[in-house]
């Protein structure tokens, strides 16, 4: 076992059939953690989007982090928060969400901003991205190295993150990344193909 997991990443649509989706994603093959990522909705439309998602979650003992929004984490007892550079500092998402909470912080390519959030008491960190993506505008490329350099330093798990695909994946698992953050390459097509997919190269 390469001790490497899969980090699922929702889409931004989330309503219609999307809960269906899901829990056959989640059902394909083991998943640690699952972010919920909407923009531009209110916190009642987030809160109600996210509801039945939290419920297919719990039921297969996924974790839920929060894209972004330390309120809603907290609103809906989340299992955690995952925070951009520009969406606050990890100590005072530890004294909203409390000391049981998953805080995760966005690196980019940056050994830097790793070790700071690291200092701040940050539960994991991503880098990236690793691969062009279309999921979000990407003004940072990162390494393999990058993860293996983070291995070889820190305790603190690190996330690759990035246009990562069952084919490409391989070099990052062998470089040391604890968790693959996925999202295009599972709901852009045959969710279960993709992580089935997935779950064969982590076991390998």
């Amino acid at each position: 076992m390469s001790g490497c997991q899969l980090y699922l990443i929702s889409p931004l649509e989330v309503g219609g059939d999307y809960p269906d989706r899901l829990a056959r994603a989640l059902d394909a093959g083991p998943v640690a953690a699952f972010q919920f990522r909407v923009k531009g909705k209110d916190q009642h439309e987030a809160a109600r989007l996210a509801e039945p998602l939290q419920a297919i979650c719990a039921e297969r003992e996924v974790a839920f982090i929060v894209n972004d929004d330390v309120a809603l984490a907290k609103r809906l007892k989340a299992d955690g928060v995952h925070l951009g550079q520009g969406d606050g500092d990890p100590r005072e998402a530890r004294e909203e969400l409390g000391r049981e909470a998953q805080i995760g912080v966005t690196c980019h390519d940056s050994r830097h901003l790793a070790m700071e959030a690291g200092e701040a008491g940050a539960d994991y960190v991503a880098f990236g991205a690793f691969f062009p993506t279309e999921t979000k505008e990407t003004r940072h490329k990162a390494e393999p190295e990058l993860l293996t350099f983070w291995q070889e330093l820190f305790e603190i798990p690190c996330v690759a993150i990035g246009g990562i695909t069952p084919e490409n994946c391989g070099p990052l698992i062998e470089a040391g990344a604890d968790f693959l953050a996925v999202s295009g390459s599972v709901w852009n097509g045959d969710e279960v193909k993709a992580v089935k997919a997935f779950a064969e190269k982590l076991a390998g």
